[in-house]
């Protein structure tokens, strides 16, 4: 795994040839037990340096269609799974979650509208913002919204990510693409405006 912007947030990712991107997981390591976010397979040298960062608890699933490891690495690591709410029966979790929940203290839930799935999930961290679908990285520097055909409503799609804009966020972490790791707030604002 790489660490990125802070010390004890790792991302590993996959190479998708169909869209020319990357596919990101990440790993918050926190001593109370570390946490997964759209966990990718994991080669043999990831799994050991996840090992060996501690216990994992819990792994969160953004969307359904990020459910990609999750359900391996649950059994083997004997973490539970978290989703959205709105997707309950999607996919198989131990917890569902709406908007302002907390997976644990530190990691708040927003809930997204317009993306191609109900009730997307995007996590805040202290100045760092996750994101699943709705909000890509096709460009390295810059964000990208799923293309306007794969969104259910792309005005309620912009409205959802602007109003988690402020000046807080210093990084934007994606599941697909490139995250940019400074300068996130200024990078949404240039998304959505």
């Amino acid at each position: 795994m790489k660490q990125t912007h802070r010390s004890d947030v790792f991302t590993w990712s996959s190479f998708d040839e169909a869209r020319n991107v990357d596919f990101n997981g990440y790993a918050w390591i926190r001593p109370a037990g570390n946490v997964l976010i759209d966990p990718m397979p994991m080669s043999a040298h990831d799994r050991a340096h996840l090992d060996a960062l501690g216990r994992t608890t819990w792994i969160v699933v953004t969307n359904s269609d990020h459910t990609r490891a999750a359900a391996e690495l649950a059994r083997e690591l004997g973490a539970k799974v978290a989703g959205p709410a709105a997707e309950r029966g999607a996919f198989e979790a131990d917890a569902w979650l709406e908007e302002g929940d907390e997976v644990v203290p530190g990691l708040k839930v927003y809930t997204l509208d317009g993306s191609k799935t109900p009730g997307e999930l995007a996590l805040w961290l202290d100045g760092t913002l996750f994101f699943g679908d709705l909000v890509r990285g096709h460009a390295a520097g810059k964000l990208n919204l799923l293309p306007p055909a794969k969104l259910t409503d792309e005005r309620r799609a912009r409205t959802s990510v602007r109003r988690l804009i402020t000046d807080e966020v210093e990084a934007v972490l994606v599941g697909d693409g490139w995250p940019c790791f400074q300068n996130g707030a200024a990078r949404l604002r240039d998304l959505v405006g």
